[in-house]
């Protein structure tokens, strides 16, 4: 027993001065999946809370979020996207932004119709267009990723994604691939998201189980492992990280939808001012 006593007020000096289970990833699965009545388990659950709360009291703020897009442009909002660091990016359907996270214009040049949502990736930009048409039945789309520059949005190169039948709107990276996504036609009980390799050499067409959503799927971005995605009039669609529907999530991220770390997300909000009908605004939100 007093052996007992010995290592309990042992093991408590090393949890107080930060030492010991706390700090030990194994333990703290063990602790979290395991949970009793044993002392030292209790100490350990403990210590882990403490240990969380004080991660996320130093945790710096995210430098995005509550921002408003300086300007005024003539078509809506399709995606933006951040470098994750010091830069905002707009697509403007016919105009592409860069900001600082404070919202002001840094640089911003013209593009073709439709220029739609964008990723980031490598110190490059790459948005999913479409110069054909969307949501046609025929497939009369001409669908590309433009690529440019990061830091001056200037011009890269293009390249040609004619397996996206409906019109690419919308696009992502991870784990050394990009998915398209795109149109629907009515009537679809079903979305598709387009996978390529880094060259963009075609891999895959994903079937995902959603049901119609109108006009496809317009945004996509992959965060605490899972896809999402943002659609017109619907709720946004949930996969796992293989393309499976999860489930659908009350939420507006038709516009755009970025995972700025974990379980926090940067929601675009539209809007045109006054009576004007080329006049678009946009800001983001953290939620």
């Amino acid at each position: 027993m007093r052996h007992a006593s010995l290592f309990v007020l042992l093991f408590l000096y090393l949890v107080s001065t930060g030492h010991g289970l706390a700090a030990d990833p194994e333990l703290d699965q063990v602790a979290e999946d395991n949970p009793s009545k044993t002392i030292r388990e209790t100490i350990a659950l403990s210590s882990l809370e403490s240990f969380q709360q004080k991660r996320q009291q130093v945790r710096p703020p995210s430098p995005f979020g509550g921002v408003h897009c300086e300007g005024i442009y003539r078509h809506h909002l399709q995606g933006v996207c951040t470098n994750e660091q010091d830069a905002v990016y707009w697509s403007f359907t016919t105009t592409l932004v860069k900001t600082d996270p404070t919202g002001k214009v840094v640089k911003k040049v013209s593009v073709v119709n439709h220029h739609g949502d964008l990723c980031f990736h490598g110190g490059k930009l790459y948005v999913a267009v479409n110069l054909g048409r969307f949501n046609d039945p025929q497939g009369n789309a001409d669908s590309w990723v433009y690529v440019y520059n990061a830091r001056d949005l200037s011009f890269v190169v293009k390249h040609q994604t004619p397996e996206v039948f409906h019109g690419a709107g919308g696009m992502a990276f991870r784990n050394k691939k990009f998915i398209v996504v795109g149109g629907l036609s009515d009537g679809v009980q079903e979305n598709y998201a387009y996978e390529y390799d880094t060259n963009f050499q075609f891999v895959k067409k994903h079937v995902i189980n959603s049901g119609h959503t109108l006009l496809g799927i317009q945004t996509a971005a992959f965060a605490d492992g899972h896809w999402w995605f943002g659609c017109y009039g619907n709720k946004p669609i949930k996969t796992d990280a293989s393309l499976k529907m999860v489930g659908k999530y009350d939420s507006d991220c038709r516009l755009a939808i970025n995972g700025i770390r974990r379980r926090q997300f940067l929601i675009p909000l539209g809007g045109r001012t006054g009576d004007q009908r080329t006049g678009h605004t946009a800001a983001v939100h953290a939620q």
